[in-house]
């Protein structure tokens, strides 16, 4: 698991896992992901309390997009469709993605200043294990999935 935007854009793949869900969810999330890096009780309290943090406003910012998503539906369910409405829709979703991104990167660049550059190494040398390892996965149940000829 490494950090990631909302839709999987910025950082790879878990950094849902690592700023979606409770406070219990985040924790175990920062505990997991500084495992083997030797990290102090500080360390580990801190990275929780960013962690925590940007995965309060992440969440608020999920919501906003929800709800944008769902405007899209209405838009394009309309016996008209506005290509006006929908341009603008697509803006503030572009406008709303960026805003996830960037609370991402600050929450990470925020974290690497708790954390030493050899911790820093370390991490992302397990994220870059972890990401090859569920890509390997996803490749081999893609292979089991396809249909036989």
């Amino acid at each position: 698991g490494d950090f990631v935007s909302p839709k999987g854009s910025v950082g790879g793949g878990a950094g849902m896992m690592m700023f979606g869900g409770s406070p219990e969810h985040v924790g175990r999330a920062v505990d997991h992901l500084l495992d083997g890096l030797s990290a102090t009780d500080a360390q580990r309290s801190q990275v929780k309390q960013i962690a925590t943090a940007a995965a309060a406003d992440l969440k608020t910012q999920r919501d906003a997009g929800r709800g944008l998503h769902q405007k899209g539906m209405q838009l394009f369910a309309a016996p008209s469709v506005d290509a006006a409405a929908v341009e603008a829709l697509r803006q503030q979703m572009l406008a709303q993605h960026d805003q996830s991104s960037k609370r991402t990167m600050q929450a990470m660049i925020d974290a690497s200043r708790v954390l030493t550059p050899e911790q820093r190494v370390k991490l992302a040398d397990g994220m870059k294990q972890r990401r090859d390892m569920m890509q390997r996965h996803q490749r081999e149940r893609g292979a089991m999935e396809a249909p036989k000829s």
